[in-house]
Protein backbone atom coordinates (compact mmCIF):
# COMPACT_ATOMS: atom_id res chain seq x y z
CA UNK A 1 0.00 0.00 0.00
CA UNK A 2 1.27 3.90 -1.13
CA UNK A 3 0.07 6.32 1.99
CA UNK A 4 0.42 10.01 1.63
CA UNK A 5 0.23 11.95 4.78
CA UNK A 6 0.00 16.00 4.64
CA UNK A 7 0.06 18.54 7.33
CA UNK A 8 0.97 22.49 6.96
CA UNK A 9 3.91 23.00 9.10
CA UNK A 10 6.63 20.87 10.42
CA UNK A 11 5.32 21.72 14.02
CA UNK A 12 2.35 19.03 13.16
CA UNK A 13 4.50 16.26 12.02
CA UNK A 14 7.22 17.10 14.46
CA UNK A 15 5.70 14.17 17.64
CA UNK A 16 5.43 11.70 14.34
CA UNK A 17 8.54 12.23 13.27
CA UNK A 18 10.00 11.04 16.53
CA UNK A 19 7.88 7.90 16.85
CA UNK A 20 8.53 6.62 13.59
CA UNK A 21 11.78 6.48 11.63
CA UNK A 22 11.26 8.95 8.53
CA UNK A 23 14.06 9.57 6.02
CA UNK A 24 14.38 12.94 4.61
CA UNK A 25 14.23 13.33 0.76
CA UNK A 26 14.71 16.10 -1.22
CA UNK A 27 12.52 15.89 -4.76
CA UNK A 28 11.76 19.09 -7.25
CA UNK A 29 13.57 21.17 -4.93
CA UNK A 30 11.28 20.22 -1.55
CA UNK A 31 11.79 18.29 1.10
CA UNK A 32 9.59 15.22 1.58
CA UNK A 33 9.52 12.16 4.86
CA UNK A 34 9.00 8.56 3.79
CA UNK A 35 8.71 5.30 6.01
CA UNK A 36 8.37 1.84 5.67
CA UNK A 37 4.84 0.60 7.77
CA UNK A 38 5.13 -3.85 7.50
CA UNK A 39 5.90 -3.66 3.68
CA UNK A 40 3.52 -0.19 2.96
CA UNK A 41 4.74 2.79 1.68
CA UNK A 42 4.37 6.36 3.89
CA UNK A 43 4.66 9.61 2.09
CA UNK A 44 4.46 12.61 4.78
CA UNK A 45 4.65 16.64 2.58
CA UNK A 46 4.66 19.82 4.08
CA UNK A 47 1.98 21.92 2.18
CA UNK A 48 2.81 25.03 3.82
CA UNK A 49 -0.35 27.27 5.70
CA UNK A 50 -2.97 27.28 3.02
CA UNK A 51 -1.13 24.69 0.69
CA UNK A 52 1.01 27.62 -0.97
CA UNK A 53 4.09 25.45 -1.15
CA UNK A 54 4.08 23.25 -4.25
CA UNK A 55 3.50 20.03 -3.20
CA UNK A 56 1.50 18.94 -6.35
CA UNK A 57 4.74 19.72 -8.69
CA UNK A 58 6.27 17.07 -5.58
CA UNK A 59 3.42 14.63 -5.85
CA UNK A 60 3.56 14.19 -9.78
CA UNK A 61 7.08 13.38 -9.45
CA UNK A 62 6.43 10.71 -5.98
CA UNK A 63 3.76 9.44 -8.04
CA UNK A 64 3.22 7.96 -11.37
CA UNK A 65 0.83 5.86 -10.60
CA UNK A 66 -2.40 6.05 -8.16
CA UNK A 67 -1.77 5.91 -4.63
CA UNK A 68 -4.32 3.78 -1.98
CA UNK A 69 -4.72 6.66 0.50
CA UNK A 70 -4.38 10.36 1.25
CA UNK A 71 -4.81 11.71 4.53
CA UNK A 72 -4.92 15.40 5.30
CA UNK A 73 -3.74 15.64 8.66
CA UNK A 74 -2.46 18.25 11.28
CA UNK A 75 -4.10 20.70 14.06
CA UNK A 76 -7.81 22.70 13.54
CA UNK A 77 -9.26 24.68 15.86
CA UNK A 78 -12.71 23.49 17.66
CA UNK A 79 -16.08 25.60 16.27
CA UNK A 80 -18.33 23.30 18.81
CA UNK A 81 -18.53 22.87 22.56
CA UNK A 82 -17.62 19.10 23.26
CA UNK A 83 -14.01 19.50 21.43
CA UNK A 84 -11.43 19.04 23.88
CA UNK A 85 -7.93 19.75 23.55
CA UNK A 86 -6.49 16.89 21.78
CA UNK A 87 -9.48 15.26 20.58
CA UNK A 88 -9.07 13.34 17.05
CA UNK A 89 -11.58 14.60 14.58
CA UNK A 90 -12.56 13.02 11.30
CA UNK A 91 -14.89 14.78 9.21
CA UNK A 92 -17.66 13.06 6.46
CA UNK A 93 -17.41 16.23 4.58
CA UNK A 94 -15.22 19.36 3.98
CA UNK A 95 -16.96 22.70 3.27
CA UNK A 96 -14.68 25.77 1.79
CA UNK A 97 -16.21 29.10 0.99
CA UNK A 98 -18.89 30.53 0.22
CA UNK A 99 -20.12 27.33 2.01
CA UNK A 100 -21.31 25.41 -0.94
CA UNK A 101 -18.49 23.54 -2.19
CA UNK A 102 -17.92 20.09 -0.66
CA UNK A 103 -15.07 17.67 -0.76
CA UNK A 104 -16.08 14.03 0.82
CA UNK A 105 -13.75 11.98 2.68
CA UNK A 106 -14.30 8.00 2.10
CA UNK A 107 -16.84 6.28 4.35
CA UNK A 108 -15.10 3.22 5.01
CA UNK A 109 -11.69 5.46 6.40
CA UNK A 110 -14.59 7.07 8.35
CA UNK A 111 -15.34 4.77 9.84
CA UNK A 112 -11.77 2.88 10.60
CA UNK A 113 -10.78 5.63 12.60
CA UNK A 114 -13.56 5.63 14.38
CA UNK A 115 -12.85 2.65 16.01
CA UNK A 116 -9.16 4.18 16.77
CA UNK A 117 -10.98 6.23 18.72
CA UNK A 118 -11.28 9.62 16.80
CA UNK A 119 -14.63 11.28 17.15
CA UNK A 120 -17.04 11.25 13.97
CA UNK A 121 -17.72 15.25 12.80
CA UNK A 122 -20.04 15.95 9.56
CA UNK A 123 -17.61 18.88 8.94
CA UNK A 124 -14.64 20.53 8.62
CA UNK A 125 -14.22 24.05 7.77
CA UNK A 126 -11.49 25.11 5.11
CA UNK A 127 -10.89 28.96 5.76
CA UNK A 128 -8.41 31.34 3.81
CA UNK A 129 -7.29 33.03 6.75
CA UNK A 130 -6.74 32.10 10.80
CA UNK A 131 -10.02 32.20 12.88
CA UNK A 132 -8.74 34.31 15.68
CA UNK A 133 -11.86 35.03 18.11
CA UNK A 134 -14.60 32.69 19.99
CA UNK A 135 -17.34 34.77 18.32
CA UNK A 136 -15.55 34.27 14.85
CA UNK A 137 -15.38 30.21 15.98
CA UNK A 138 -19.38 30.80 17.29
CA UNK A 139 -20.70 31.71 14.02
CA UNK A 140 -19.01 28.87 12.11
CA UNK A 141 -20.43 26.26 14.07
CA UNK A 142 -23.49 26.87 12.93
CA UNK A 143 -22.39 24.22 10.00
CA UNK A 144 -18.96 23.02 10.97
CA UNK A 145 -17.15 21.20 13.84
CA UNK A 146 -13.84 22.22 13.53
CA UNK A 147 -11.87 25.05 11.37
CA UNK A 148 -8.51 24.71 9.85
CA UNK A 149 -6.68 25.39 5.89
CA UNK A 150 -5.90 23.15 4.23
CA UNK A 151 -8.10 19.86 3.96
CA UNK A 152 -10.41 21.36 1.41
CA UNK A 153 -7.57 21.83 -1.15
CA UNK A 154 -5.82 18.34 -0.22
CA UNK A 155 -9.20 16.51 -0.77
CA UNK A 156 -9.54 17.64 -3.52
CA UNK A 157 -6.63 17.73 -5.44
CA UNK A 158 -5.64 14.24 -4.21
CA UNK A 159 -8.73 12.70 -5.75
CA UNK A 160 -6.86 13.34 -8.60
CA UNK A 161 -4.24 10.56 -7.86
CA UNK A 162 -5.44 9.13 -4.69
CA UNK A 163 -7.95 5.56 -4.44
CA UNK A 164 -9.30 7.30 -1.35
CA UNK A 165 -9.13 10.58 1.00
CA UNK A 166 -10.00 11.15 4.27
CA UNK A 167 -9.49 14.33 6.77
CA UNK A 168 -8.43 14.20 10.11
CA UNK A 169 -7.39 16.70 12.49
CA UNK A 170 -6.42 17.15 16.21
CA UNK A 171 -8.06 20.05 18.16
CA UNK A 172 -5.19 22.50 18.92
CA UNK A 173 -7.78 25.55 20.74
CA UNK A 174 -11.59 25.33 22.04
CA UNK A 175 -14.32 27.04 20.60
CA UNK A 176 -14.21 29.42 23.49
CA UNK A 177 -10.77 30.50 23.05
CA UNK A 178 -9.52 33.96 21.66
CA UNK A 179 -5.44 33.41 20.08
CA UNK A 180 -3.09 34.98 21.64
CA UNK A 181 -1.48 36.53 18.48
CA UNK A 182 -2.29 37.53 14.80
CA UNK A 183 -1.36 34.53 13.17
CA UNK A 184 -2.64 35.74 9.76
CA UNK A 185 0.41 37.51 9.67
CA UNK A 186 2.95 35.11 11.15
CA UNK A 187 3.25 33.19 8.12
CA UNK A 188 6.03 34.04 5.20
CA UNK A 189 5.06 33.69 1.11
CA UNK A 190 5.72 29.41 1.56
CA UNK A 191 3.18 29.35 4.55
CA UNK A 192 6.07 28.32 6.79
CA UNK A 193 5.03 30.05 10.45
CA UNK A 194 8.25 32.94 10.79
CA UNK A 195 10.03 33.60 13.69
CA UNK A 196 10.97 36.77 13.30
CA UNK A 197 7.06 38.18 12.31
CA UNK A 198 5.77 36.17 15.79
CA UNK A 199 8.12 38.44 17.66
CA UNK A 200 7.66 41.25 16.06
CA UNK A 201 4.19 41.25 17.15
CA UNK A 202 5.82 40.25 20.51
CA UNK A 203 7.96 43.39 20.98
CA UNK A 204 4.57 45.15 20.26
CA UNK A 205 2.52 43.43 23.08
CA UNK A 206 4.84 41.77 25.65
CA UNK A 207 1.76 40.89 27.79
CA UNK A 208 0.94 37.79 25.09
CA UNK A 209 3.64 36.00 26.36
CA UNK A 210 1.93 33.52 29.07
CA UNK A 211 -1.24 33.09 26.96
CA UNK A 212 1.42 32.31 23.77
CA UNK A 213 3.08 30.19 26.07
CA UNK A 214 -0.05 28.29 26.92
CA UNK A 215 -1.18 27.97 23.22
CA UNK A 216 2.16 26.67 22.24
CA UNK A 217 2.14 23.66 24.65
CA UNK A 218 -1.40 23.02 24.13
CA UNK A 219 -0.32 22.85 20.36
CA UNK A 220 2.52 20.22 21.47
CA UNK A 221 -0.04 17.97 23.31
CA UNK A 222 -2.64 18.20 19.98
CA UNK A 223 0.06 17.47 17.36
CA UNK A 224 1.30 13.71 19.93
CA UNK A 225 -2.12 13.62 20.24
CA UNK A 226 -2.59 13.26 16.79
CA UNK A 227 0.88 11.43 16.51
CA UNK A 228 -0.43 8.61 18.57
CA UNK A 229 -3.40 8.22 16.70
CA UNK A 230 -2.12 8.22 13.25
CA UNK A 231 0.92 5.35 14.14
CA UNK A 232 -2.27 3.38 15.18
CA UNK A 233 -4.70 3.90 12.95
CA UNK A 234 -2.10 3.41 9.92
CA UNK A 235 -1.00 -0.07 11.82
CA UNK A 236 -4.35 -1.00 11.64
CA UNK A 237 -4.99 -0.60 7.92
CA UNK A 238 -2.47 -1.90 6.75
CA UNK A 239 -1.98 -4.88 9.06
CA UNK A 240 -5.66 -6.03 9.21
CA UNK A 241 -6.18 -4.90 5.40
CA UNK A 242 -9.85 -3.96 6.04
CA UNK A 243 -10.04 -1.58 3.39
CA UNK A 244 -10.61 -2.43 -0.20
CA UNK A 245 -8.59 -0.63 -3.06
CA UNK A 246 -10.44 -1.07 -6.34
CA UNK A 247 -12.38 -4.35 -5.38
CA UNK A 248 -9.43 -6.02 -3.68
CA UNK A 249 -8.22 -6.11 -0.28
CA UNK A 250 -4.88 -4.06 0.16
CA UNK A 251 -1.63 -6.13 0.57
Amino acid sequence: MRILVTFAVEAEFAPWRKLRAFQKVRAEEMDYFSSDMNGSRIDVLLTGVRGKKPWLDLTGSLYESEIQLCISSGLAGGLRDGHMIGDILVAEKVVAPPKDLTAFSERSLVDAAVTQGAKKVEAFYTTDHVILTAAEKRQLGTFADAVEMESFDVLIESGMFAEKIVAIRAISDTVDEDLPLDFNRATDSEGNISITRILGQIAGSPTVVPALIRFGQRSKAAAESLAAFLERYLLTLVNTRTIEFDGARTS
